[in-house]
């Protein structure tokens, strides 16, 4: 019976995305693109995997974080947090979840172990709202708990998490999306497709880590944006094409990829000398 909810809830946020997304990105496209295009097939099915099972498996630890973090914290500290507005309480949030994000994904291009799980995000070669749900699980482990570090902190309740992660995952969407509404001088302050797409440009370090605001790139002197879009995206190793193999390639050593690449090189250069000798 869960399942069968879980598939109906499913569904529903897929015809939900694509009622939104589809039209504003043939509108205001960034690139031109077939829906269908490239690969399409590949983040449908991270696409269904976050929703049906990895979502699940994020709350848990956000769950258990949550619960760890708030013995940390002195109550009476919490109660004096939560005695000033929302708007003032919300704005604290945000700025501290930004600034820790921005230098936990900029560790993330940086360090090698982390951007081994990571880089499975960047290898998506064609950015649309359907793009932004590649994600390997332990990588949305990391960003989302830190990310909502402050929350776990200040004590708030699991209930307001949770839509502070609903918006967080909406906004992630609408910034991978294939989308270009330049907003002006507004884009030091609010984020947008046009920004986040140079992130997702080839280099692994072209910047822009931010999360909501651009503000902590601007300040760190990682902002870039130029006026069009990159010539390509994705990354310099090339990951299998396959939805289980990305699930399982990040897990492997680094000696064992390295043995796989050399062993799928011999294997090409072994069918391309059949193929040019005719045996």
């Amino acid at each position: 019976m869960e399942l069968i909810e879980a598939l109906k809830a499913t569904l529903l946020s897929l015809v939900f995305l694509m009622l939104v997304f589809i039209p504003m990105e043939k509108v205001f496209p960034a690139n031109r693109q077939n829906i269908l295009r490239p690969h399409w097939l590949l983040d449908l099915l991270f696409f269904a995997g976050q929703y049906l099972f990895w979502n699940t498996l994020v709350l848990s630890a956000l769950d258990y974080f949550n619960g760890y973090l708030g013995t940390l914290i002195p109550r009476n500290f919490q109660l004096w947090v939560r005695s000033y507005p929302w708007w003032a309480q919300a704005l604290v949030v945000i700025i501290l979840s930004d600034l820790i994000i921005y230098w936990a994904h900029r560790l993330q291009h940086q360090v090698g172990f982390l951007w081994r799980f990571h880089k499975v995000h960047h290898s998506a070669e064609h950015l649309d709202w359907l793009a932004a749900h590649r994600e390997h699980p332990l990588d949305s482990i990391y960003t989302v708990g830190l990310i909502n570090l402050p929350v776990f902190i200040l004590g708030f309740p699991l209930q307001t998490l949770a839509g502070v992660v609903a918006f967080r995952g909406v906004w992630a969407i609408y910034i991978h999306s294939n989308v270009r509404l330049p907003l002006g001088p507004l884009k030091y302050v609010i984020g947008a497709p046009e920004m986040h797409h140079w992130h997702h440009a080839l280099n692994q370090h072209a910047g822009n880590y931010a999360n909501i605001s651009p503000l902590m790139d601007v300040i760190f002197g990682t902002h870039v944006c130029p006026d069009k879009e990159p010539e390509k995206f994705g990354i310099e190793d090339k990951l299998p094409q396959n939805y289980f193999a990305q699930l399982v390639y990040p897990l492997l050593s680094a000696t064992l990829i390295s043995k796989l690449e050399k062993g799928k090189t011999k294997l090409r250069q072994k069918f391309k000398t059949k193929s040019i000798t005719g045996d």
